[in-house]
């Protein structure tokens, strides 16, 4: 069983930048990957950006790709999102969950169902 907590959500002008935070708790599973997902009011979860901590590859969905940066920190089991230049569509709920598939693409990292552990979530909300 895995924890995982976000945090460093928040309300932001467009065009600001926020720094959110997975932290990962309980078993700590050789190989596996961490993606963010995010969902907005009356929309589908959507697929944001992952990491494959073995590696420390990296995938972006092209709505964030050049302005966000997924980056790890192993001593504190933590993945960061550095998302900037936001934009009011990148408000919603960003989830950040854990896959113990063995999948290393952004196809396959992006479809929700390979996640196995979620955590709560974090709002994010840009205003115009």
């Amino acid at each position: 069983q895995v924890q995982l907590v976000e945090s460093g959500g928040g309300l932001v002008q467009a065009g600001g930048s926020l720094r959110l935070s997975c932290a990962a708790s309980g078993r700590a599973f050789t190989r596996y990957a961490l993606g963010w997902l995010r969902q907005a009011p009356g929309k589908e979860r959507e697929f944001v950006a992952a990491l494959r901590w073995e590696s420390g590859n990296t995938f972006y969905a092209e709505s964030v790709e050049g302005r966000s940066t997924l980056s790890k920190d192993n001593t504190k089991r933590t993945v960061y999102l550095q998302m900037n230049h936001l934009k009011p569509r990148d408000s919603a709920v960003y989830y950040c969950a854990v896959s113990l598939s063995t999948f290393n693409d952004k196809v396959s990292l992006g479809r929700e169902r390979e996640y196995d552990y979620w955590g709560q979530g974090t709002q994010v909300t840009v205003s115009s």
